[in-house]
């Protein structure tokens, strides 16, 4: 048997005349690290997914965006008049943050986010209609 060594595998000459490769440390370190950045790779693949299965899938910058920041901030000023004793203009705000509220469901269709604002919004709007000393309040 007549051995040559190369720097990654011995040729080895059998006695049945053919050549066979053993692979050296090196070849089987440089195997080892191969299939490790495949697993690695495999693993940051699903990673990605569940990160894109849980990441918000509200867009950004586009029309039913603003309404939708425009109604939130509409309620929170709605609640701050109310609490100012300025029940007109609290309830305006909370009607107009409503109707926001309900583009943005239909936009989304998200049927609850509808009716929920529908529904808030007929009370408020029913309020004002009924309540004709809130615009007394308002006048002094």
């Amino acid at each position: 048997m007549s051995k040559e060594k190369d720097a990654d595998t011995i040729t080895e000459l059998g006695e049945d005349g053919k050549l066979h490769n053993i692979t050296t440390k090196a070849g089987r370190l440089a195997m080892e690290l191969a299939s490790e950045k495949k697993r690695l790779a495999q693993e940051l693949e699903e990673l990605q997914g569940e990160y894109d299965d849980i990441k918000p899938l509200t867009p950004t910058g586009t029309r039913d965006w603003y309404v939708k920041w425009g109604a939130m901030l509409l309620c929170v000023l709605g609640v701050f008049l109310t609490s100012g004793k300025m029940y007109i203009l609290g309830q305006l705000c909370y009607f107009f943050s409503a109707i926001g509220w309900i583009y943005v469901g239909m936009q989304w269709s998200d049927r609850a986010l509808m009716i929920g604002s529908a529904i808030c919004g007929t009370a408020v709007a029913m309020l004002l209609i009924d309540n004709p000393d809130l615009y007394l309040l308002f006048s002094r």
